[in-house]
């Protein structure tokens, strides 16, 4: 089993930065503590502040457990468009099955 795998975010200006995250990290973590602009993530990942919204794609997305009702509601929250893909980074927590793995950013977490 892999400890890290491939993770590629894709800022609203369609800029790529590709990390090496560790399994069982999740998402929001990975990207505060590379300093990746576009993934604020104020609440330290406790799922209050709904500012590291991002676009997950698919075939990916489909690998993910849905989100529960507290991701649901806190989606509702998020400054751009929600969207099919929208998920909390925060909520993600980096799997195997993930490697590759591709999120968008959207243009504003506020």
């Amino acid at each position: 089993m892999p400890k890290v795998i491939a993770v590629n975010f894709i800022a609203a200006d369609g800029s790529k930065t590709a990390l090496e995250v560790a399994v069982g990290e999740t998402l929001m973590l990975a990207a505060t503590q590379n300093g990746l602009a576009g993934i604020a993530g104020d609440c330290g990942g406790v799922m209050s502040c709904a500012t590291c919204h991002v676009y997950v794609d698919e075939p990916y997305l489909s690998r993910l457990p849905a989100p529960d009702g507290d991701e649901l509601a806190m989606l509702d929250f998020t400054a751009a468009e929600r969207l099919p893909g929208s998920r909390l980074s925060c909520q993600i927590k980096i799997i195997p099955e993930l490697d590759g793995l591709v999120v968008r950013l959207p243009a504003s977490q506020y």
